[in-house]
């Protein structure tokens, strides 16, 4: 059994977003999120790949498809395939997030 710790691999940086891996495979990747204040993961899509953001700690303000929420810890936002979408940390403390993206990008791309 893989156990990891999302508060022990989080990490943040002043350059900008930290991404760290928690587990990929050639079908789905779970990264944890670094947001630290005033930085952002600019709009971008993925075609043929769904995402999931867990707000572990903090506020991040999203984007999807032009819609924009600040969404809190304990809640989850979901991103279909193809629809734009960014998040933002506006406030003062740290945002952490865990991200879950299925079928890897790298898999669709081979499917094509």
């Amino acid at each position: 059994m893989d156990v990891k710790s999302v508060m022990d691999a989080r990490r943040f940086t002043p350059e900008k977003l930290a991404k760290v891996s928690l587990f990929e495979s050639e079908r789905m990747f779970c990264d944890v999120y670094g947001v630290s204040p005033g930085q952002e993961q600019k709009p971008h899509s993925h075609d043929g790949s769904d995402k999931v953001y867990y707000v572990v700690e903090g506020c991040g303000h999203f984007k999807i498809d032009g819609e924009l929420r600040s969404v809190g810890e304990k809640n989850v936002v979901y991103v279909p395939s193809g629809i734009e979408h960014s998040v933002r940390n506006e406030g003062t403390t740290n945002l952490t997030l865990l991200v879950w993206m299925a079928p890897h990008p790298n898999y669709v791309s081979r499917k094509l």
